[in-house]
């Protein structure tokens, strides 16, 4: 396509004065083609175009044409602008480019009646149009009365014109078409925002879960291969055997830990709370914790054993990390899950740390709720229940 069919198909309008420069940004950039379902309309403007056509002399023959030319101009690059600024952006127009924009309507539209005559009057319906686009709701409306006003007294006032009851019935239909694609625009644009941000929220989402799944994966996994590692080097030298047994399952844990954050990373880790408390009995006894631990779960929900399995492996992993405890006892019943120790206790005013804030979140989503609390012995009550 050469350069000139293209200035036909994007007509080149100056931008009015007074625009921002995201404003004048969007005036003149190409590649929108919502001016196509503007310009269908103007073939409306075909009678208007055709008494200029037949007006004598040929100099107002030409401006009369003009005229019909660059209104149909103005007013696809109004419907342009409106278009893109509500479907990108969700905003109106400055009261600057709306002066501009109603007040050129209002000079187009008065000098064709002026020059074509009564064929000009045609160009009001598209001048309700751009109020429509340019203003907010109720000013667009009262506009648009206005204009009808304006149109049943001038076809009767004006000498040689004819009363015309079908214009003034036009422009209220053309604007209220018009501002009904507005509402769908917006409309849609509001849908589009707002699954853009469920999206975003669903990634952050996710991010929450897996960067609380691997903390309390590793954490855990983590604790008991550093007690372990250290129980080694003290029975390297008294106890080969043992050192060498401890070694093997340091080994093992770190293998497993391994799989453990690669089934996170494909969101398929399940968490078992018979497992989570076998494990705890490991991790006590590599730490020289006298571990009471409950022998059977017959009695416990199924949709809550990856909650309480959760809240055994952080809690063991505290215990185990900074209690200083002797003794710890876990206790499960088909209502909560509970985890005492004898150590040092909670301090004052501690948050309990990333581990316990994944914990509460985790409590919350299941309906239930975790509490942290000083036990009778001085040390450490973590329970998790309804």
């Amino acid at each position: 396509m050469d350069a000139r069919s293209d200035r036909v198909i994007n007509p080149v309008v100056p931008a009015p004065p007074g625009l921002s420069a995201e404003e004048h940004a969007t005036w003149g950039p190409r590649g929108n083609r919502g001016w196509i379902f503007a310009a269908v309309w103007l073939l409306f403007l075909s009678d208007t175009l055709s008494s200029a056509w037949d007006l004598e002399p040929v100099g107002r023959r030409v401006a009369g044409l003009a005229l019909v030319v660059a209104f149909a101009a103005f007013y696809l690059r109004v419907f342009w602008v409106a278009r893109s600024f509500r479907w990108r952006g969700g905003r109106d127009f400055s009261p600057a480019v709306r002066a501009v924009a109603i007040g050129a309507g209002i000079a187009f539209t008065v000098a064709a009646c002026l020059v074509i005559g009564q064929s000009g009057t045609a160009f009001v319906v598209y001048l309700a149009v751009v109020g429509v686009l340019c203003l907010p709701t109720l000013p667009a409306a009262l506009f648009a009365l206005a204009l009808i006003v304006v149109i049943v007294v001038a076809t009767r006032a004006v000498p040689g014109w004819e009363p015309d009851n079908t214009l003034p019935f036009s422009v209220f239909l053309a604007a209220l078409a018009v501002w009904g694609i507005s509402q769908m625009i917006a409309r849609n644009r509001q849908l589009a925002e707002a699954n853009e941000e469920i999206t975003e929220l669903a990634v952050a989402q996710e991010r929450s879960r897996f960067s609380r799944d691997l903390h309390d994966l590793l954490g855990h996994s983590l604790t008991v291969v550093a007690v372990k590692a250290e129980l080694a080097g003290r029975l390297v030298h008294t106890d080969p055997d043992r050192a060498a047994q401890e070694i093997a399952e340091v080994e093992q844990l770190a293998r497993t830990a391994l799989a453990d954050v690669r089934a996170a990373v494909r969101g398929v880790r399940e968490i078992s709370l018979a497992v989570e408390l076998a494990s705890a009995r490991t991790a006590l006894e590599a730490a020289d914790i006298d571990a009471r631990l409950p022998t059977a779960l017959d009695d416990i929900p199924p949709e809550r054993g990856e909650l309480f399995g959760w809240v055994v492996r952080e809690g063991v992993t505290n215990v185990v990390r900074h209690s200083g405890a002797r003794h710890c006892t876990i206790s499960v019943d088909a209502r909560e899950v509970q985890i005492v120790d004898d150590g040092r206790g909670p301090r004052e005013g501690a948050s309990g740390g990333q581990g316990l804030a994944g914990l509460r979140e985790r409590a919350a989503a299941a309906g239930a709720a975790l509490s942290v609390a000083r036990a009778e012995a001085g040390g450490f009550v973590l329970r998790v229940g309804w």
